[in-house]
């Protein structure tokens, strides 16, 4: 959000925190699926069980000691618009945010089928961070990129939080199924013998017999692991980045 400059008035402010203190509890409703942005106020949340797929780049900490910052800048955005396309390509899905060089999303899975398809989106990011090394190859970086996949499923409370009146204000999902899917994605190519995708026992609970076979127990960290890709883009990088 941009900043829009208001005079802090110190009164008003501590006015504001009493007001938001004394939010009756039943203003915070239980609901099947989270509802679109539209809906929230100052004042209310809504609780639903849903799930959080955390995407995060490996070592990225060094790469500005290997890339010059327009290099880098072309890099991140290159990196950071195909995620979130691919994120944001489910009728399923509430919310997308970056942060960092980190990319997160949440999804309305009432259903099964629901779970599958996140699954699904997860082998399309897998196989998207293979065609983009390519791509940076060839566009002269010496070194492939990757990333860690966490997925996660769970109860978020959605709130409309910020400074009402100004118009900076943001959607929060409060609750530990984001952070367990950033914790997850955190584990995603550690090392080079570590699996892609990390996935809570909840989420791989549920999906189906096709998609259980791709997925392994971690017993070491109590959770699943995959390395899922996407067929067809799969067949496009072979027919194209050869």
């Amino acid at each position: 959000m941009d900043s829009n400059y208001k005079a802090y008035d110190h009164s008003a402010s501590f006015a504001r925190i009493d007001g938001i203190l004394a939010t009756p509890k039943g203003n915070y409703e239980e609901v099947k699926e989270l509802p679109g942005r539209d809906r929230l106020t100052f004042v209310n949340g809504f609780y639903a069980y849903c799930s959080a797929v955390f995407v995060d780049i490996r070592d990225s900490s060094s790469l500005p000691d290997k890339y010059n910052r327009p290099a880098l800048a072309k890099l991140y955005r290159a990196y950071i618009s195909e995620v979130v396309a691919i994120l944001n390509s489910s009728a399923r899905t509430r919310e997308v945010n970056i942060v960092g060089d980190g990319v997160w999303a949440v999804f309305n899975t009432p259903q099964k089928v629901d779970i599958n398809e996140v699954f699904d989106l997860v082998a399309k990011v897998n196989s998207l961070m293979r065609v983009l090394n390519f791509k940076l190859a060839k566009a002269g970086y010496k070194d492939p990129i990757s990333a860690g996949v966490g997925v996660s499923y769970g109860r978020a409370l959605m709130i409309k939080a910020g400074y009402s009146g100004s118009g900076i204000n943001d959607v929060v999902y409060m609750g530990d199924v984001v952070n367990h899917a950033a914790k997850l994605a955190a584990k995603g190519n550690l090392t080079y013998s570590s699996p892609s995708t990390y996935l809570g026992n909840v989420f791989a609970g549920n999906l189906n017999e096709h998609n259980t076979k791709l997925i392994a127990k971690d017993w070491t960290n109590d959770c699943y692991t995959a390395n899922v890709i996407n067929t067809a883009m799969n067949d496009w990088y072979e027919a194209n980045c050869k």
